[in-house]
């Protein structure tokens, strides 16, 4: 896949925070440990973007010859998306977490 990174728009966030919001139900309602709930987003995610790359060609020939691609793709976007919200935690951490910071 050789597409950037779409851009955003009104309801992106509200995607993504329904999706957030699932696996906090888990985690809160079913007693799903955090990391299985992080885990299963995380399989659910790769499973959908290998969809979303399978859709985007009309044989698995062409969709076997892009797989580097495709995996650089979503790694890329995938570490800079982690990369910001790890920032913003870092710089935020007393504030979400609801703990003092050092």
């Amino acid at each position: 896949m050789s597409t950037p990174v779409q851009e955003r728009d009104e309801t992106f966030y509200k995607r993504a925070d329904e999706h957030i919001a699932l696996a906090n139900d888990h985690i809160n309602t079913r007693q799903v440990k955090p990391v299985d709930a992080n885990d299963s987003l995380l399989y659910a995610t790769a499973r959908f973007n290998a969809w979303i790359v399978a859709a985007s060609f009309t044989n698995a020939e062409d969709m076997k010859n892009d797989r580097a691609n495709a995996i650089a793709y979503f790694t890329d976007a995938y570490q800079k998306m982690l990369e910001e919200h790890f920032d913003d935690y870092v710089a935020n951490y007393g504030t979400y977490m609801g703990r003092e910071t050092e």
